[in-house]
């Protein structure tokens, strides 16, 4: 059997793996990228517009970006640190805009305003506090606070009608927040991708080997699930990018930055609504407090959402457990990804997060009116019959090991790459999708550094990216010049 040579393999039709594959293109349009998909079509797990939040995660509404502390102070760090990594994103996409690449941009990114709404003393107190830390700072300037019941008819007409108004309220707002159609944002991508030279998409083709050869460069076998037909693939630098299918194949690597990592798979549904007279007084995203005891990926939210071009309202997410790692993966997952490195960091974080399991596992016998009774915080006029459930993507949470040998539950997304610099891999959920450029330049300057150092892809890398080495957090003057770009481009403004 012929072995195919490549620069760059890229496991997972996502928007992670489409990501970085544009971007190396543009740095070097020589390289030979090959892209490995298990289904048949791309961008159909995590990245599919109906399996993810789609809010673009600026951090502008999400209330567990803003954690309070013990004091009642709220801090702002992960907010700042989350909203310059999307700027990061929308900046690389307004580029490809600008050059034909990708479509015109309501195809998959719309204006939608960001709201965040609590109810009740200690959450207006929180809130209020939130948006003095927030506004002050001038990635967040835009900010609005109001307590004002006018203020909350024309902000979000559907959470206040016949809301008890005795019931302390407050919200903020950020006009030019966004829903990101990641799915379709994906496949104009991958479309672009497939029309270069030195570029090939193989679908239905799963990775069944994966391992290192003595010369430095990555045996990867794969095989198509419609024919049969096996292929073997050498590549100098191999891409793991296949949301929690990442996990499985990062042990398979053996390389030695991968002992100790397991996973905690979370699975999630909404509650849609379709029905136009519904869907049309709604034009935002609304976010609240999470319970207590539910993880970050399950703050509550009532979603305007454009998928396919098709506008919806969801509402959700409803966390879960289960042991599969992928949407159309196997039960078996979370068990098969066990091994002697990580099994002790697996039963520390399984003991020490049993109230985290209980109310996964409560979330899965919700009934349909229970799931409603909840909507109905954000939409007291909701009924059950304008609602349907529809399944989310599948979440893997990290377990990293401690420093005394346990573990930790980790709910942000990370970077594991080779010393060497041939393989890298993208774990976890959260942020995810909306700072996959900034994480992709991550991976870049890790995995090429000699290359990202010379000033041809210096220029390049500014050219899709003009903060490239800079930081909007610090850079007031330079957040203003990027963002009016932006805007305008996306037409968010």
């Amino acid at each position: 059997m012929a072995v195919r040579q490549a620069d760059v393999v890229l496991v997972g039709g996502g928007v992670m793996s489409a990501t970085l594959g544009m971007m190396l293109r543009q740095l070097d349009p020589s390289l030979d990228i090959v892209m490995v998909e298990r289904l048949d079509h791309v961008a159909h797990e995590s990245t599919d517009g109906w399996n993810n939040a789609g809010t673009g995660h600026a951090g502008y509404c999400e209330l567990n970006y803003t954690p309070e502390t013990e004091n009642g102070d709220v801090t702002i760090d992960r907010a700042l640190q989350i909203n310059a990594s999307f700027e990061v994103s929308l900046q690389f996409w307004s580029h490809l805009v600008e050059q034909g690449i990708l479509p015109e941009p309501k195809t998959f990114i719309n204006r939608t305003p960001h709201q965040s709404f609590v109810w009740g003393e200690d959450g207006v107190k929180f809130l209020k506090r939130r948006h003095e830390k927030l506004s002050a700072h001038h990635l967040f300037r835009e900010m609005e606070y109001t307590e004002s019941p006018r203020d909350l008819e024309d902000w979000m007409p559907l959470v206040v009608n016949n809301r008890d108004p005795m019931q302390k309220v407050a919200a903020t707002r950020i006009k030019h927040g966004s829903d990101v159609d990641f799915g379709s944002l994906t496949r104009s991508m991958v479309k672009f991708l497939e029309t270069t030279t030195n570029f090939e998409l193989m679908l239905s083709s799963p990775v069944h080997f994966l391992a290192k050869r003595d010369n430095g460069r990555w045996k990867v076998r794969v095989k198509n699930q419609k024919t049969g037909e096996q292929t073997k693939l050498e590549a100098g630098f191999v891409f793991l990018g296949a949301g929690g299918g990442a996990l499985p194949m990062l042990q398979k690597s053996n390389i030695d930055e991968s002992k100790g990592y397991g996973g905690f798979p979370v699975s999630g549904q909404w509650l849609v609504c379709q029905k136009p007279e519904i869907v049309e007084q709604h034009h935002s995203k609304v976010y609240g407090k999470a319970p207590i005891g539910a993880p970050p990926m399950s703050v509550p939210h009532l979603d305007t959402r454009i998928i396919n071009g098709e506008p919806a309202l969801l509402f959700g997410p409803f966390a879960g457990f289960t042991t599969r790692f992928l949407k159309k993966g196997s039960m078996f997952d979370l068990f098969g990804s066990v091994s002697p490195t990580n099994l002790r960091p697996m039963l520390s974080v399984s003991r020490t997060n049993m109230d985290l399991t209980r109310y996964l596992i409560g979330e899965v016998f919700q009934s349909h009116s229970d799931r409603v009774a909840s909507l109905r915080n954000y939409f007291p006029d909701a009924r059950e019959e304008d609602w349907r459930l529809q399944n989310a993507g599948q979440r893997v949470q990290i377990i990293k090991k401690s420093p005394d040998g346990g573990g930790k539950l980790e709910f942000g997304t990370e970077i594991v790459a080779a010393k060497d610099g041939t393989l890298a891999a993208l774990l976890g959920a959260s942020p995810g999708a909306s700072t996959a450029a900034h994480a992709m330049i991550d991976v870049i300057q890790r995995c090429f550094p000699e290359r990202i150092r010379t000033p041809e892809w210096q220029e390049r890398m500014k050219v899709m990216v003009p903060s490239y080495g800079q930081s909007l957090v610090d850079d007031e003057q330079l957040l203003n010049k990027v963002r009016e770009r932006t805007l305008s481009t996306l037409k968010l403004g």
